[in-house]
C-alpha cells in the first residue's frame, strides 16, 4: 500500500467510526425529506468502514475506490442541504459550508485515483 491509499483508508475508517460514536451530528445534517435518519447514518458509516477496509487488500482495492466514490456521491445532497440552510448550523460559517461543495468532487477523484490499477496490474 502506498501513502495515499493508507491515508484514504484512515480517513474513511475514522469518518465511518464517527457515524457510530456521534450519530446525532450526522443526523442533524440530513435533509428533512430523507427518511430514517438514524438508520441511514449508521448505514453510511458502515459503508465508509467497509470501503476503508477494502482499500487495504489489493484484490478489493479498485472496488473500494468505486464504492467510496459512490458513497461520496450519495452523501453530497446532505452537503448541499447544509449550504442552503446555514442558519441550522450556526457554529459553522456559511462560507465554509459552500466551500465544502467543490471538495466533494476532489474526494471522489482521490478515492478513484488512489485505488486505480497501475501498469503491471498493481493497484
Amino acid at each position: 500500500m502506498n501513502w495515499p491509499q493508507r491515508l484514504l483508508g484512515v480517513v474513511f475508517l475514522t469518518s465511518g467510526a464517527l457515524h457510530f460514536l456521534r450519530p446525532d451530528v450526522y443526523e442533524q445534517i440530513m435533509p428533512g425529506y430523507v427518511p430514517a435518519h438514524h438508520e441511514l447514518v449508521l448505514a453510511s458509516g458502515a459503508a465508509e468502514i467497509a470501503g476503508a477496509v477494502a482499500v487495504v487488500f489489493p484484490r478489493t482495492r479498485r472496488g473500494a475506490g468505486l464504492w467510496l466514490a459512490a458513497v461520496l456521491v450519495a452523501i453530497f445532497p446532505a452537503n448541499v442541504h447544509m449550504a442552503l440552510h446555514p442558519q441550522r448550523y450556526p457554529a459553522l460559517p456559511a462560507a465554509l459550508l459552500w466551500a465544502r461543495l467543490p471538495l466533494q468532487p476532489l474526494l471522489v477523484w482521490w478515492a478513484l485515483r488512489a485505488t486505480r490499477r497501475r501498469a503491471g496490474g498493481e493497484s
